[in-house]
Parts: structure tokens; sequence; C-alpha cells
């Protein structure tokens, strides 16, 4: 465990990877049906334990192979209270799965461990809150942070280095998840998902976004990323600015497709492992200060392997 009151290592610039797309790869590549695409809710099943910690010592694996960093994620994106009733899962539950989702990377962590140059960090995913029909809910900054403060006193109760606001959808709801991290003394990270025209849910664009939370919040996230969207919805966003320096990583989908109504990415690719990665090399040429890559929806092991081959991270 790290310090939690020292930088990020990622801060450095040394290069980190993380993992793929879990739920589509674990539904649509391995046949593991995953209930309301919690991924939390497999740790109780051994068969389903298993399953995920087959996908993510392929990851560890690669991480080792080439030398770089690691940020590896518990299972925790839907174990917050929106999704109790859905799940069946009320408070006492979803406390109990948060903190059993860290201990679970925790172990695979030590698996790996021993190699200064290889470090990996736990990382606590907290989705966004969901609306009618699983949708985003909208929510002022003040009503976020509320919302937010439950599950992340959950993973301060843990062994978690960081944790990640992954695939929010609004300024506001950032800003009140940092709020509530910064509350809990957690170091964090904004991940934005944006819509096939480069905008967020919200309408907003990632510069919007990222200087509203960055002022409402006295620039308390470590950094921002993008994720669950492909290159294409957003890369041509991006200019050597103050905001985009911001930007240290992004974990793109592997398909260019998105389901109507904002919910999410198709699952399935239409970009090879090979296209994926140069596409990640290009983003990677033009915006030299991203450091942390991985995938999304639709991607694998095969495509983070050759995202980190075209990225020439050092073996």
């Amino acid at each position: 465990m790290f310090d939690r009151s020292s930088r990020l290592p990622q801060l450095t610039g040394a290069p980190f990877l993380t993992d793929a797309g879990v739920e589509t790869d674990l539904i649509f590549n391995r046949g593991v049906p995953i209930r309301a695409l919690a991924a939390h809710t497999l740790l109780p099943d051994p068969e389903g334990r298993a399953a995920l910690a087959d996908y993510f010592r392929g990851f560890l694996a690669l991480a080792r192979e080439t030398g770089s960093g690691f940020i590896l994620d518990a299972p925790t994106w839907k174990a917050h209270p929106c999704w109790s009733a859905e799940l069946g899962e009320d408070a006492s539950a979803l406390r109990r799965a948060n903190h059993e989702a860290v201990a679970f990377v925790a172990a695979l962590r030590d698996e790996f461990a021993g190699r200064e140059s290889f470090p990996i960090l736990l990382n606590a995913p907290v989705g966004p809150r969901a609306g009618a029909r699983g949708r985003p809910g909208e929510m002022t900054a003040s009503e976020a942070r509320d919302y937010h403060s439950v599950q992340l006193e959950w993973l301060a109760e843990t062994d978690v280095d960081m944790v990640t606001a992954t695939t929010h959808v609004s300024s506001q709801e950032a800003t009140g998840f940092s709020r509530a991290a910064s509350d809990a003394w957690l170091r964090h990270v904004i991940s934005f998902t944006v819509e096939s025209d480069g905008r967020l849910p919200s309408g907003e664009t990632l510069a919007e976004a990222i200087r509203k939370v960055d002022v409402a919040t006295n620039k308390a996230p470590a950094y921002f990323m993008v994720n669950c969207a492909h290159p294409d919805h957003f890369a041509g966003r991006l200019e050597d600015a103050d905001w985009a320096r911001r930007i240290r990583g992004v974990r793109c989908d592997a398909s260019r497709r998105r389901r109507a109504g904002g919910e999410g990415c198709d699952h399935a690719g239409d970009d090879d492992p090979e296209a994926f990665a140069r596409l990640a090399a290009e983003l990677k040429a033009r915006m030299p200060w991203m450091n942390v890559f991985g995938g999304c929806c639709g991607s694998d092991l095969r495509h983070v392997t050759e995202l980190a081959r075209a990225l020439r991270v050092p073996a």
C-alpha cells in the first residue's frame, strides 16, 4: 500500500497500463454472466471469482513483462447505493462488497509484487449515480458529494491506493465526487465518458467539464482521464492546452458504435487490436504527457498487449 499522503507514482510520467473491458470480455469472450454488469457480484461464487482472477492475471503478467506500472481495478464500479434494489443488496452488503473487492485485488497484487520498477496501484472505480432505467441521474455538486461519500467512506476503510470516478457524465457530479474523496483523504482521478460528438452526456465539452471541476475543487483530482469512448469520438477535440494537459490517460472502446440513448457502447469491436493500438499511439504522439493507457468496452488482453507494443513500453 502506498502512503496516501504521497504523490501518485504515475504523476512522474512513468508508463502505466490498466486492464480492458472486464464486463464485455467476461460476458462475450468467456461466457461468464454478470448480474446487472456489477462485477463484484462474481466474488461470492467460486467460478466467477476464478474467472475474474484469471482475467486480471493476464494483464498483470503483461505489465510485469513490459516493466510498466499497473493500475489494478477492484470490481467496485456498481457497488454503491443506487444499485441496491436491483442487486438485492442493502447498505451492509454493499459495504462488505467494497471491502471484499479491494481485498480480492490486494491478493492479486501480492502474487505479482516484488519489483520496484513494477508498481501496482489498487484503484477502486466508482460509477455515476443511476437515474431512471439505469441512466445517469442528474444531481448538483452538493448532492453528489453526499451521495458518493457513502461508498468512499467504505473504501477509505480498505487498503485502496486511489479511487476513480469512472464513466462520469457531468462536471457537477464529478465535482461532488472529488469533494467527497477529499473529505475521505482519498487520492482520486476523474474519468469522463463522451458521446460520439465528443461531448459529455451533460452536453459539456471536455474542456468545459475539466475546467469547471478544477475551479470548483482547487485542482483536487490528481488528473483526468477519458474512458468508454472510441478515440474517433474525442481525439479531434484535444489540443495542447492547460485543460488537456490535465488528461493523463485514456481507456478507449474498441468499437465506434454507441448504444441508443447514451446507454454505453456496443460490445463488438470494429477495430482489430493492432488498429486499436495504432490509434492510441497516435494520441500519445500528439499528447506526449499521457502515460496511463488501457481499454474499455469491447477490448481485451489482445488490445492492451498491442497497445503496450505500439507505445513501446520498455521491456
